[in-house]
């Protein structure tokens, strides 16, 4: 059995979760639904540094990537904040994220890496996107460097 079928769905499946889990943190802390922030029953204040500005990102990035909409810069970005999380929040309490409480934000932080460097999948408003504009003759040209050969390894086979 090929299991290499299954890479473009898969990805696109580990973008869509990832990115409701963040966005459920989002709301979380702007608005106070499912617990609040930290489980408090409220939400950050409008405006606190950094909380409230790390949610928005949460909220706003994260839907983004579970659209698949400018999947790998707001990837890019999100996993940016949990880096920043990790390094300015967890980290100066303890070397390891067991110790300091950061599992959750060095999890989405590479996450989220991935998710920048693999591309939104094949269930993705970016992929549609890009399927339409090549169908039209449009000027997109697929991305090369880094993640030069990925793109033929995640598309679909036909038999």
């Amino acid at each position: 059995m090929n299991v290499d079928r299954f890479a473009g769905p898969v990805l696109s499946l580990f973008r869509v979760v990832t990115g409701l889990l963040f966005m459920f943190h989002g709301l979380s802390s702007v608005f106070g639904v499912f617990g609040g922030s930290r489980g408090t029953g409220q939400a950050i204040p409008f405006g606190a540094w950094p909380g409230w500005w790390a949610a928005i990102i949460q909220l706003i990035f994260g839907t983004l990537v579970v659209l698949g909409l400018f999947t790998r810069v707001s990837a890019l970005l999100s996993s940016g904040s949990m880096a920043y999380a990790y390094f300015v929040v967890h980290q100066p309490q303890a070397l390891l994220p067991l110790n300091n409480g950061g599992e959750m934000a060095a999890l989405f932080c590479w996450s989220f890496f991935l998710v920048a460097v693999f591309g939104p999948g094949v269930w993705a408003l970016d992929t549609l996107i890009q399927r339409r504009r090549s169908a039209e003759g449009g000027e997109y040209a697929p991305r090369r460097g880094l993640v030069r050969g990925v793109a033929a390894v995640l598309q679909p086979r036909t038999r």
